[in-house]
């Protein structure tokens, strides 16, 4: 059986159909917020013109290993809203 690895989760995801897309967005999210600023889900969907339910689920694919394991911090400012800041992961090898 040749079953592809794949990236994305969800209950109506199709790799052939939501692969390039979703990669896409992710890169675009990543490009933006690499720069350690701290955004609200409505700033990154104006800088990117991605929807802000997309963005939230992106910037939760960062923090996983496939993805690069990626700090994302949140912080409230109230009212729930919040922003978001994105940093690289310290990765400590073992020797």
């Amino acid at each position: 059986m040749n079953q592809q690895l794949e990236l994305f989760n969800g209950s109506d995801y199709v790799p052939i159909r939501d692969d390039s897309r979703l990669e896409a967005q992710r890169e675009r999210i990543l490009n933006l917020m690499i720069d350690g600023e701290w955004r609200t889900l409505r700033e990154i969907a104006d800088a990117t013109n991605d929807p802000e339910a997309s963005i939230s689920a992106q910037l939760r694919h960062l923090r996983k290993p496939k993805f690069g394991c990626y700090t994302v911090n949140k912080c409230y400012l109230g009212s729930g809203l919040y922003t978001y800041s994105v940093g690289f992961r310290a990765i400590q090898i073992k020797q």
